[in-house]
């Protein structure tokens, strides 16, 4: 017999169905330009319904980007054997640039939130947090590069990781407004060098794949 859905159950789908609505339409109009109400109305919910969920239109949108990574960090994987490791950086910075050429919207928005964050403190320190789980893939796979190869001079993986989201990110954005100069291969054999320099600066040169970071 199929019991009826409890309090929690409703809660939790009405949450889930404001989450996808709300990547929608900040993906298609902008953070400043997407309002509550729209959000609302589009769900087939009560204004009094999102603010039941999310106290701001911040949070909302931090839950929509906790979402992303969420799937972001699942697509990745696991850090693989050692015998993969150099695939394994090589995969990682392909994916990342695959990601930011898929433009569904979302690097734009995404950077107009950046800069909301940076104008509204109060926020910076759960965006940093969201912003190194991203980052999670990309330090594991350098993390084990290192223990197998040897560090590389002067840099530790997590500083590695950060150097290349945001070379990635910066391309994208340069891609939004230059699409004629950045297309979408630059960014792929951008990260190649990256990750051919790591590889021989760890103690071991990375070998050359023939992917075109199209995997994810």
């Amino acid at each position: 017999m199929r019991t009826a859905p409890t309090r929690a159950d409703r809660r939790s789908e009405t949450r889930a169905q404001l989450i996808a609505v709300a990547e929608r339409r900040f993906t298609a109009d902008g953070y400043h330009a997407t309002s509550l109400d729209a959000v609302a109305d589009e769900a087939g919910f009560t204004k009094g319904a999102v603010y039941s969920n999310f106290s701001s239109k911040e949070d909302l949108f931090f839950a929509v980007y906790e979402r992303r990574v969420e799937r972001s960090v699942a697509a990745a994987g696991h850090v693989p054997a050692a015998a993969d490791v150099d695939a394994a950086v090589r995969e990682q910075v392909a994916a990342a640039a695959a990601r930011r050429d898929r433009d569904d919207g979302w690097l734009a928005v995404f950077l107009e939130f950046w800069t909301h964050v940076v104008r509204h403190p109060e926020h910076r320190a759960r965006f940093a947090e969201l912003h190194e789980r991203a980052m999670e893939p990309f330090v594991g796979a350098l993390d084990r590069l290192q223990a197998e190869r040897g560090p590389v001079p002067g840099l530790e993986p997590r500083e590695l990781a950060t150097a290349l989201m945001g070379m990635t990110t910066v391309l994208g954005l340069e891609r939004l407004t230059r699409p004629d100069v950045v297309g979408p291969e630059l960014s792929v054999k951008v990260n190649e060098l990256f990750s051919d320099a790591v590889g021989r600066a760890s103690g071991g040169a990375a070998a050359r794949g023939d992917g075109d970071g199209s995997a994810l």
